[in-house]
């Protein structure tokens, strides 16, 4: 068996093809006319985006998906698309790909391992990605997304043609992923599960580093070592200062902060945060390179933006160039992404879901209310071991919303122990906040926002589970009397 993923031409079945990771992957791959197949439980948007350009696609995680690769009556080739034929099991299997979120019980991972394919975790396909192409590689607790496609976006912008693999739908290039034709390759890097130390890219990005996954981390520390392994493959390590952690653990070797008496590589001054965006003069090592206007809110996205200059001026572009393209950028879609406005009821839809996300992204939200306007902060907790873990943190981060609505907790695949409810927390943020509701049911919810919500709100759905599914119900409520009087 190979020890490498293979570009050659040998097929790629991913299971679980429709997690916004391995949909990337899969994309990239398939645009480079690869033979790509893959299964999913739940058929979606994204998957249906692969089979348009000739992804094999099951709706079911059984043993049998592997019996497509086997030869019939002899045949030694079994067709994918029109332009990719697969060869027959007997001299080439698949190489499967899995996410954490596979384990051993899975059917197909066991038939796969029966078969003797070639397994590899998503991570390993995107390092053996990133080893192929001058990689700008982003990392960090939080910002990932939107730096990486700010990034990609200003790449493109700027007549680079970079192959870009993210962790978000951007509408520039309609989803998470783009194969381009140069060098270039942008692409998230995720600490989740420890696999950001396979990666070895030729400038890294680290934005900031918390302990946000309880269920894979013990401690901070344990972060910081896998940090500590990712900034030494790279070649350049780019940081953010204002992290007291990247400061003082990783030492960048360029670095930037919106404090300029850091001394940081990059900086500003003249900061404007405004109900449309941002705007502030950038310092590039004691020298002004000039005036920066970003559409996204909050300090947060002008580090992530200084970030992204920082990459700019490494690759050699003019200031101007990459103040062109960052103006343009309109962000990822749940990272603040407006959702429509009914009734004069703005809905944002947002994937925040630790409390430093949660904290920034209601001050960006605030920044947008206008006087009089309400900011009722809807937040469905992500997982039963993160909730614990920031029971105090989750309590004190809705300072700056009028109205919390709390559901319950959004298991993603974790075990109920029985230490920690969405009721629990609920109480917890009372105590600090004096407008807490809690609706145990995405239903409750719905119902309780359409009696609740008046005119001039701005609802803020939070979490990284399936909170956002109730927009669009309670947008076509809310039309609904209007359409039946018209």
């Amino acid at each position: 068996m190979n020890n490498a993923v293979d570009f050659g031409g040998r097929p790629f079945h991913f299971i679980g093809i429709g997690g916004i990771g391995m949909s990337a992957l899969a994309y990239v791959l398939a645009k480079r006319q690869l033979p790509v197949s893959g299964s999913d439980l739940r058929p979606n948007h994204i998957t249906r985006k692969l089979e348009a350009i000739g992804t094999h696609i099951f709706s079911r995680q059984e043993a049998s998906n592997l019996e497509f690769f086997r030869p019939e009556d002899g045949v030694n080739e079994v067709e994918f698309n029109s332009s990719v034929q697969v060869p027959s099991i007997n001299s080439n299997l698949p190489q499967v790909i899995c996410s954490t979120a596979i384990n051993a019980n899975n059917l197909e991972y066991k038939a796969a391992l029966e078969l003797g394919c070639p397994i590899w975790h998503r991570s390993d396909v995107l390092a053996a990605l990133i080893a192929e192409y001058h990689s700008i590689a982003v990392a960090g607790t939080h910002g990932k997304t939107t730096t990486s496609s700010m990034i990609g976006y200003m790449l493109l912008e700027a007549g680079l043609d970079p192959t870009i693999i993210v962790g978000g739908e951007v509408n520039a290039w309609e989803g998470n992923a783009r194969l381009g034709q140069s060098r270039y390759l942008v692409a998230e890097a995720d600490e989740s599960d420890g696999s950001l130390i396979k990666h070895a890219p030729e400038i890294g990005i680290i934005t900031n580093i918390e302990l946000d996954h309880p269920d894979h981390y013990e401690t901070l520390e344990e972060v910081v070592d896998t940090f500590q392994t990712f900034a030494q493959g790279c070649k350049t390590l780019v940081g953010s200062v204002d992290c007291a952690t990247v400061r003082d653990r990783l030492k960048p070797t360029i670095s930037y902060s919106l404090h300029p008496e850091t001394n940081a590589d990059y900086t500003v001054t003249n900061i404007d945060y405004h109900a449309n965006g941002t705007t502030a003069l950038v310092w590039e090592k004691g020298k002004a390179l000039g005036l920066l206007t970003l559409r996204l809110l909050g300090r947060h996205n002008l580090s992530n933006a200084l970030a992204a200059v920082a990459v700019g001026r490494i690759l050699g572009l003019q200031f101007g160039a990459i103040a062109k393209g960052i103006a343009t950028f309109e962000g990822a879609r749940r990272r603040f992404e407006f959702r429509g406005e009914v009734d004069g009821i703005t809905f944002i839809d947002d994937y925040a879901h630790h409390p430093s996300e949660i904290r920034a992204t209601l001050a960006a939200a605030r920044l947008q209310a206008r006087p009089g306007q309400r900011v009722v902060a809807i937040f469905q907790p992500h997982r039963y071991s993160r909730t614990l873990t920031f029971l105090e943190e989750f309590a004190e981060s809705f300072s700056h919303a009028d109205l919390v609505v709390l559901t319950d907790i959004y298991s993603a695949g974790e075990p109920n122990l029985g230490q920690i409810s969405g009721e629990q927390l609920a109480e917890a943020v009372a105590k600090e906040h004096p407008q807490v509701v809690y609706q145990p049911t995405l239903p409750a919810v719905n119902e309780f926002l359409l009696q609740t919500l008046r005119p001039g709100d701005l609802a803020l759905f939070l979490g990284a589970g399936n909170l956002n599914q109730a927009i669009p119900e309670i947008i076509t409520t809310l039309c609904e009397p209007a359409t039946a009087t018209s």
